[in-house]
C-alpha cells in the first residue's frame, strides 16, 4: 500500500527518513539473538538490524518490500497484528518503529510481545510524540506523549524513556514546514481535521502531505537534501523530542 506514511528515499521524505534511520542503527546496540520486527513498511531497516541478529523476522500488513533481496538471516510474514502468531518466550528481542500509533488494540499487542519475548528480552518501539504533532495525521489511531507510553509499557520490568531530537538544522526545517502546514490548515474554517471520522481523511491528508513536503523541497533544497543523522540526536526524552523511542526489558 502506497501512502506517505510510508517512509521512503524520495528527497523530499530526507527529514523523516534520517531520523527514522538513526532509530534502527541506535537499536543496534539493544537488539541480540532471534529478532521480531513489527512493521517492516519499505524494509530501509531490515539489513541494518537483521546484521547483528542471530535470525530476523518481519510482519507487515502489506508487502512493500522485495522478498528476494532479504538477507539470508531474515524472513518476510504477511499478516494482521495482534496477536503474533509465535510461540511464548520464542524472541530474544522485539522492535517496532513508527507501527504502534497504527494499531487499535494497542494494549493487546504489548501483551503479545510480551509474551513472545524471553525473560530478560527487549522491546525496542518508537512513535511519534504527540506534542510535536502539527495536525491531526488520520492514519494514527491515537498518538502518545512521553508519559502515556510509559503507562502502556508498565508492566515491563524497566523501561528506559528516550526520545529523538533535532539539531540547529532540523529545527530550522521543522520551523518551515510548520508555517507551511500552517497555511494549508488556516482554510479548514470548520475544523473538519478533528469533526470528521478517520478513514475520509486519510486520502486528503496523504495527498497534502506528499505536496506540502515536495514544496518544502523545492523551495529548501540544500537544507533538505543535507539533512543527515547526524542532525539527530537520542537523549533523555522531552517534549521537544520529535519521536519517543523507549526500550522496555521484560
Amino acid at each position: 500500500m502506497k501512502t506517505a506514511e510510508r517512509v521512503s528515499r524520495d528527497v523530499s521524505d530526507n527529514f523523516v527518513f534520517q531520523r527514522s534511520k538513526l532509530a534502527y542503527v541506535t537499536a543496534r546496540n539493544y537488539v541480540k539473538g532471534r529478532v521480531l520486527e513489527i512493521g517492516t513498511g519499505t524494509g530501509y531497516g531490515v539489513e541494518i538490524l537483521a546484521s547483528v541478529a542471530d535470525s530476523y523476522i518481519t510482519l507487515d500488513k502489506y508487502c512493500a518490500v522485495d522478498k528476494s533481496s532479504l538477507p539470508e538471516n531474515v524472513e518476510f510474514r504477511e499478516c494482521k497484528v495482534p496477536p503474533l502468531p509465535f510461540d511464548d518466550e520464542s524472541f530474544d528481542t522485539v522492535v517496532s518503529f513508527q507501527v504502534i500509533e497504527h494499531i487499535k488494540h494497542d494494549k493487546e499487542l504489548v501483551r503479545e510481545v510480551l509474551r513472545v519475548l524471553r525473560r530478560g528480552g527487549r522491546f525496542v518501539v518508537t512513535t511519534p510524540n504527540r506534542p510535536m504533532s502539527l495536525t491531526r495525521n488520520p492514519w494514527h489511531v491515537r498518538e502518545y506523549d512521553a508519559y502515556e507510553l510509559e503507562m502502556l509499557l508498565s508492566e515491563f520490568a524497566n523501561v528506559e524513556r528516550l526520545g529523538v531530537s533535532g539539531r540547529d538544522k532540523v529545527w530550522e526545517y521543522y520551523e518551515k514546514n510548520r508555517e507551511s502546514v500552517r497555511r494549508i490548515m488556516r482554510y479548514d474554517l470548520l475544523d473538519l481535521q478533528h469533526r470528521l471520522p478517520r478513514w475520509m481523511l486519510q486520502l486528503p491528508y496523504d495527498m497534502l502531505n506528499r505536496i506540502n513536503r515536495r514544496r518544502l523541497h523545492s523551495k529548501n533544497v540544500e537544507l533538505t537534501e543535507t539533512i543527515s543523522m547526524d542532525d539527530y540526536v537520542i537523549e533523555e526524552v522531552s517534549d521537544r523530542s520529535f519521536d519517543l523511542f523507549y526500550v522496555a526489558t521484560k
